[in-house]
């Protein structure tokens, strides 16, 4: 491996030689899901690999850059070699929470699609995938990110979508590695797995947050509620809201909004500056539960106002720019999509069967963690306020020590 190293340093245009120490340091972290010293061996290889600058980042390339003369052995990390995927993902969420973890910090669920073409790969099917905005082939992943108040985020868990015709079809499951005891699940279903295992983990954070996939599920808001875990979840224009005067739907309530009761807040700094709406909250069934609105301040494309809405809950009480800024949070997990498919090959893999894809996917995981905490780490420190300077005392300016009258 110090040929890998050396290998590394002389092709790394990002100069890796420079940041070395703290990926032996991360290594070291999962060394142990190998079960031997080869497999460690090409697992460290596939992750200076990941974090290169190849265009492409399929068994080929990361061979290639590894110095190898066939894909062979990063082939047989993924398909083969004996070691625990899950056991790294535990080791990858450790990291990040070790690095940037903090107990305000907010869980945000999505799912991204992976564009396949034919039908043999695990889970593949045509679906509707936000990936591309419409029904495509593909695999969709369901994960977990992690975001903290300060903007340091990585993804920590993840989960294959099985589709109900794959569960239904066990020959199909069993030829592309899907054990029989893996069975059909909601997308939110996997979310709430995932939020098990990292309460379980004993992870800090203090809210979850998720789109109208997450939010529309009443099995998902039923088990945050009964785990007393705050939420701000994205919902239809069309979903009913419980509230004391009856059910409404919630562009209905929004339309009782009276104009002084928008708030103007940004829920989170975007590429042009803070991400700017306004604001309102109506209150639900109860004290804890509430309709949170928001509303773009500029017509969009079709001209019209924009709004959206999240039902909210809480057992203490919370103000209307915490509320948004939890929902601003969503926008992490978007990110962090985009920074490990263009940066650390998320989407780059070229297997079939089921462990295999969340083998890459979790090495991916790792790796753009690891960017997460490299970026984290680099950050100026913030610059303490100053005290301001003892005003003179009256009457005198020269800043010489007042006299005593006589």
């Amino acid at each position: 491996m110090v040929a890998v190293m050396e290998g590394a340093r002389v092709r790394a245009a990002d100069a890796h030689a420079a940041w070395s120490e703290s990926f032996n340091e991360m290594f070291a972290q999962v060394a142990g899901v190998f079960a031997n010293a080869r497999g460690r061996g090409h697992g460290r290889a596939y992750l200076l690999g990941l974090l290169s600058h190849a265009e492409r980042k399929t068994s080929w390339q990361l061979a290639e850059f590894a110095g190898d003369v066939s894909p062979d052995g990063m082939q047989r990390l993924l398909n083969f070699s004996p070691w625990d995927e899950d056991a790294c993902r535990d080791a990858v969420r450790r990291y990040a929470v070790r690095q940037f973890g903090d107990p305000g910090a907010v869980l945000a669920v999505d799912e991204t699609g992976f564009l396949k073409k034919g039908r043999m790969s695990a889970a593949v099917a045509r679906q509707y995938t936000g990936t591309a905005g419409r029904v495509e082939n593909c695999q969709v992943g369901v994960f977990l990110a992690y975001c903290a108040p300060d903007g340091a985020r990585a993804l920590i868990d993840r989960e294959l979508y099985l589709p109900q015709k794959w569960a239904e079809d066990r020959d199909r499951c069993r030829a592309a590695g899907i054990g029989d005891g893996v069975q059909f699940a909601t997308k939110p279903k996997l979310a709430e797995n995932m939020i098990g295992r990292a309460v379980k983990a004993g992870v800090p954070f203090k809210w979850v947050t998720g789109d109208e996939a997450y939010g529309g599920n009443p099995g998902l808001r039923e088990y945050l509620g009964k785990e007393e875990i705050p939420y701000v979840l994205a919902v239809a224009c069309n979903a009913m809201i419980e509230t004391k005067a009856g059910a409404k739907r919630a562009d209905e309530l929004a339309e009782l909004v009276p104009a002084g009761a928008w708030q103007r807040l940004s829920c989170a700094d975007g590429s042009k500056g803070p991400r700017l709406y306004d604001w309102a909250l109506v209150a639900a069934d109860s004290e804890e539960r509430w309709l949170m609105i928001r509303r773009s301040l500029h017509p969009g494309e079709k001209g019209g106002i924009e709004l959206a809405f999240y039902r909210c809950w809480s057992p203490q009480p919370v103000t209307l720019a915490e509320l948004a800024a939890v929902a601003g949070a969503r926008w992490g997990v978007e990110d962090c999509f985009a920074e490990a498919k263009n940066e650390a090959g998320l989407d780059h893999y070229q297997v079939r069967r089921y462990r295999a894809w969340y083998r890459h996917v979790t090495l991916s995981m790792l790796a753009h963690a690891f960017l997460a905490v490299t970026a984290h780490a680099a950050r100026p420190a913030p610059v303490p306020p100053q005290a301001p300077e003892p005003a003179p005392a009256s009457g005198n300016t020269s800043g010489e020590p007042a006299k005593k009258g006589t």
